[in-house]
């Protein structure tokens, strides 16, 4: 269930960077003419941040598709075991709610 939630927030987060990077280069598209010279400085301190948050999304991408091989690769090579750990967690879970 906590990794239901983390890959959850992991693409919430990788669409919200992706969203962010996809607005501020159309926003530089539309400031492009209409820049002066400390406009221009900015823009190109944000084309910078951009090509750096897309590295960034890259590589996050790229981190969530490694933990989701692994632990598909885990899950196929102790299956028995990964069943009794989910149950085990569902069990526990459930006994902390029963209690509230």
């Amino acid at each position: 269930m906590a990794d239901r939630h983390v890959a959850a927030s992991k693409d919430r987060l990788l669409k919200d960077l992706q969203t962010v990077v996809a607005d501020s280069e159309e926003l530089l598209k539309e400031l492009a003419g209409e820049l002066g010279d400390r406009g221009k400085h900015a823009r190109d301190r944000l084309k910078a941040t951009l090509e750096s948050a897309k590295e960034t999304y890259s590589e996050i991408q790229q981190k969530a598709q490694e933990g989701v091989e692994a632990a598909d690769t885990m899950v196929r090579e102790n299956p028995y075991a990964a069943v009794g750990i989910a149950f085990g967690v569902g069990l526990l879970l459930g006994v902390v709610v029963a209690r509230k």
